[in-house]
């Protein structure tokens, strides 16, 4: 299954690194911050404590948490995780499916996406009668990989009609043997 969020937050552009501004773990002359702290071994349980109260103060914790997710970096902690911690978060990155995010890339912003996002992109793009030209501006792609989408996903939506119908109007069995028309009786 294919976990699924709807949150309200500000996702972060492709290439925009200004959150890291507004991060508690930046040192400044009023806040300063050992980035080794960051970077602990695993059995110094102290920096890692002291790593993980500093990633709960901070305003652009899922941010960092989904840059570091998204630009596979496996070092250190990061959004308040260890390494160990977002190991399973990086195996299932491909499939996260933010219905967010995927309603800030129709709306037109330029937001990284996963395969599940992408995909979810392209049937909400068909849905809402979105062109070929505009899906393939929104997802960075020719026009006529667009069309090959577009192609794609009617051709899945027919099958899935075609299957629900032959569903629909399957012959009953019982025991093993199918039923025709006269084995249910009359209607009185």
């Amino acid at each position: 299954m294919t976990p699924t969020t709807n949150s309200p937050t500000r996702h972060r552009l492709l290439g925009d690194q200004t959150w890291r501004a507004d991060a508690v773990c930046q040192s400044t002359e009023y806040n300063p911050v050992d980035p080794e702290i960051f970077f602990p071994e695993p059995d110094e349980t102290d920096k890692i404590t002291a790593a993980k109260a500093l990633c709960n103060q901070c305003p652009v914790r899922r941010t960092c948490l989904d840059a570091a997710l998204e630009g596979g970096d496996a070092d250190g902690i990061r959004g308040g995780l260890t390494e160990e911690e977002r190991q399973p978060l990086h195996e299932k990155i491909a499939d996260r499916l933010d219905y967010s995010r995927v309603n800030d890339t129709i709306a037109g912003r330029d937001i990284h996406l996963t395969k599940a996002e992408r995909r979810a992109v392209i049937r909400a793009a068909f849905r809402h009668g979105v062109t070929e030209q505009r899906l393939a501006r929104l997802l960075k792609i020719s026009e006529e990989h667009a069309q090959k989408r577009y192609r794609e996903l009617r051709r899945a939506l027919r099958n899935r009609d075609l299957k629900q119908t032959e569903t629909a109007t399957a012959t009953p069995e019982v025991g093993g043997e199918r039923l025709g028309r006269d084995d249910f009786g009359t209607a009185a």
